[in-house]
């Protein structure tokens, strides 16, 4: 596995959490990117590292899908939800 040699960017809140979603889930980036293209998004693999440095925006349409091939809630990519479905603390 590489390690990312660019600090991460401001353009996006998700990315980190899809880069920590996805390793916790033993999945490369191009095994995200094929169940995102079954549901419809056409991202490719610099897309999704500049994804997850967070050099690049994210639509809601990614949003979703990205939430739905991780497993996870859109709450918890946006920092709104702790693990266990909990809100965390302002």
């Amino acid at each position: 596995m590489r390690v990312r040699q660019q600090e991460l960017g401001d353009r996006n809140i998700v990315g980190a959490k899809v880069a920590q979603r996805r390793l916790e889930l033993r999945m490369k980036q191009k095994d995200l990117l094929t169940q995102l293209q079954i549901r419809g998004v056409d991202l490719n693999a610099s897309g999704l590292s500049k994804l997850e440095g967070q050099t690049r925006c994210v639509t809601d349409v990614e949003l979703k899908q990205l939430a739905q091939a991780l497993d996870i809630s859109i709450h918890w990519l946006l920092g709104m939800e702790a693990p266990g479905g909990k809100t965390p603390p302002d």
